[in-house]
């Protein structure tokens, strides 16, 4: 624990907040450096993820989800990709910002224990599960294939859902499915604030280059919690594929119809989970990577400028 705290990277975050005195340690900079790192990876992994979302919603394989893909034409590849470029964006922004806040709030000069990052992960997990579930909603909704033709754009989407009534516009139109988001949302930023420090700052120790720890502590911590969640990840596309007042299925019945279309069998609930390891290992790589660069560039001209 105490060579962890002594690490490089952590004697980085440390300085970085000691720096302006006089001044709350969760400016904006965390902010920024989250929407950057997600929205870069996001554009560069969407199209893995576009397979994956096939898989979830149709079990079937992954050449198979390519081929319908390519069935339909180049033209619908990148569809909808704006809602989850803007909420993966924002997502960035409060992910990484309010951990960042969180966590100073909780130990304000260090060191940050496994409980401070738990928490301070968790309570992000929620906040980001309360902000983005709606665009994830009009997300899915688009990439399903079943619906290119009632629901052509996301207007046509946003115009269905403000048709309901108050409630409805809540419960059967933004937020369908919200549960399940909100858990999936808040113990997976918990886990992958908790234990990224630590396999980075173990790497950072076998001195390797310095962008090489945060790339694979992302990869490696980003897959192990999405393979933890993935039922969720599975239950969730499924609700928010669903649409309209009618046979619109509960919480529970939803998750009784995903154990039987797979055959009531763990191992085809993770049919995909190839795809599912690289687009995690890659998107969270990637963020963590890009997330880590910009931090040390952004403090090394700050160094240069006080010298």
């Amino acid at each position: 624990m105490g060579e962890q705290n002594h690490s490089p990277r952590n004697e980085l975050q440390h300085r970085m907040r000691a720096e302006v005195p006089g001044k709350k340690s969760w400016h904006s900079q965390a902010y920024a450096l989250g929407a950057v790192s997600n929205f870069m990876s996001t554009f560069l992994t969407f199209p893995i993820y576009k397979v994956v979302f096939r898989q979830q919603i149709h079990a079937m394989a992954v050449s198979e989800a390519v081929r319908q893909l390519w069935h339909e034409g180049p033209q619908y590849f990148y569809r909808g990709i704006y809602p989850p470029l803007l909420s993966k964006t924002l997502q960035g922004t409060l992910l990484f910002g309010t951990y960042d806040s969180l966590l100073c709030s909780l130990s304000p000069v260090g060191p940050h224990t496994l409980g401070h990052r738990w928490a301070a992960g968790l309570m992000s997990g929620v906040v980001e599960a309360v902000a983005l579930s709606p665009f994830e909603r009009v997300q899915n909704v688009l990439q399903d294939g079943r619906k290119q033709a009632r629901f052509p754009s996301t207007f046509s989407i946003l115009k269905e859902f403000n048709s309901y009534g108050l409630w409805g516009r809540l419960s059967l139109g933004y937020y369908r499915g919200f549960w399940p988001v909100l858990a999936r949302n808040s113990l997976g930023s918990a886990l992958y604030f908790s234990f990224k420090d630590p396999i980075q700052d173990g790497l950072a120790e076998q001195g390797l280059p310095y962008w090489v720890p945060a790339l694979v502590s992302g990869s490696v911590n980003g897959t192990i919690t999405c393979l933890v969640l993935y039922p969720l990840i599975v239950l969730v596309a499924n609700m928010q594929s669903h649409i309209g007042w009618q046979n619109m299925p509960s919480l529970w019945a939803s998750a009784q119809d995903v154990w039987n279309t797979r055959g009531r069998k763990l191992l085809l609930i993770y049919r995909g989970g190839s795809l599912v390891i690289v687009r995690s290992s890659v998107t969270w790589g990637l963020t963590t990577a890009i997330h880590d660069f910009l931090q040390r560039k952004s403090h090394s001209k700050k160094e240069l400028k006080t010298d």
